[in-house]
């Protein structure tokens, strides 16, 4: 594979990073030292829910929304956390002031069910409350990123039915993004564009899909994918703006002959797309609208970290 395909989570690594400290249950370790036991429920069965937060000018962004899809998640899981949402916020910045970080951070925020007496699914064998892990990174996205487009493949692994796994949960269990996003870099792609059961255009393996069509945005119902916190942000600003935004069912059709595309997430909010399944979009760089939309969460990001 090639390591330089990352797509929009490309980042250059930093030297600090070797030095961090890590939470693990309220306790503080060394890089080197971290560790969670080979019982754990996220290790025998990625049997848990994760995060991944930005920290802008000493602040989480959108840290509420965050902890309100996690206790969803947990409580969709019948995970019973034992640490309050407020007392996991206070965690978070206790650990940011541990490692003297302001600005350009990644957090990776992860709960698993906890330790079980023996290697098993049964959830009641579980004999410990969840494990809360907490790695936070010097880790921002690459400058050129937000404006040179990434190359996206249509690949052939579905978003399926929540009533096999529901999309919604943002849980550990990732092997259906896994493998499309190994199959989009077999074919030589950034990531993996993915369609819904029913060929629609559902959203990427680790970000959401957006496309502009005649000044328009639009983006898949949101029925089989994760709610995404930038995602959601996007259509508030476009909402906000009296941009035209539209949450509906599209094929990849209407995807080829659209003006722009582009993406959302947490680590490097709105990025263009330039190809799609050997596709030009537009001009193969990035629109007005991207621009516009870039400055508007920009913006936005600025406000929500005074």
């Amino acid at each position: 594979m090639n390591k330089q395909t990352k797509g929009t989570h490309e980042y250059r690594d930093d030297p600090r990073n070797a030095d961090i400290i890590i939470d693990i249950n309220g306790e503080f370790f060394a890089r080197e030292k971290a560790q969670v036991s080979v019982f754990d429920s996220g290790f025998v069965l990625g049997d848990g829910v994760w995060e991944g937060l930005r920290v802008h000018r000493g602040k989480i962004a959108f840290l509420d929304q965050h902890l309100d899809r996690l206790y969803e998640g947990a409580k969709a899981l019948d995970m019973e956390m034992e640490v309050s949402a407020a007392q996991l916020r206070e965690r978070l910045y206790r650990l940011l002031e541990k490692n003297g970080m302001q600005d350009g951070v990644h957090i990776r925020l992860m709960v698993s069910r906890g330790i079980k007496a023996t290697p098993y699914q049964d959830p009641r064998i579980t004999i410990t409350p969840p494990t809360i892990v907490i790695i936070p990174e010097y880790k921002t996205a690459l400058p050129e990123t937000a404006h040179k487009g990434i190359k996206l493949f249509t690949v052939h692994v579905r978003r399926g039915y929540p009533d096999v796994q529901d999309p919604k949960l943002n849980s550990h269990s990732k092997l259906n993004c896994i493998t499309a996003c190994i199959q989009a870099a077999k074919a030589g792609a950034d990531e993996a564009l993915m369609l819904d059961p029913h060929g629609f255009v559902a959203t990427c393996n680790s970000t959401h899909f957006f496309i502009v069509r005649k000044g328009r945005v639009w983006t898949s119902t949101g029925d089989y994918c994760l709610g995404g916190i930038t995602r959601g942000n996007v259509i508030d600003l476009c909402e906000q703006n009296q941009i035209p935004v539209e949450q509906k069912n599209f094929s990849l059709t209407d995807v080829y002959a659209a003006e722009e595309a582009f993406v959302t997430g947490t680590f490097a909010g709105l990025a263009p797309v330039g190809e799609i399944d050997g596709r030009t979009i537009g001009n193969g760089e990035r629109g007005p609208m991207v621009e516009k939309l870039q400055q508007l969460y920009l913006g936005m990001l600025e406000q929500e970290c005074r």
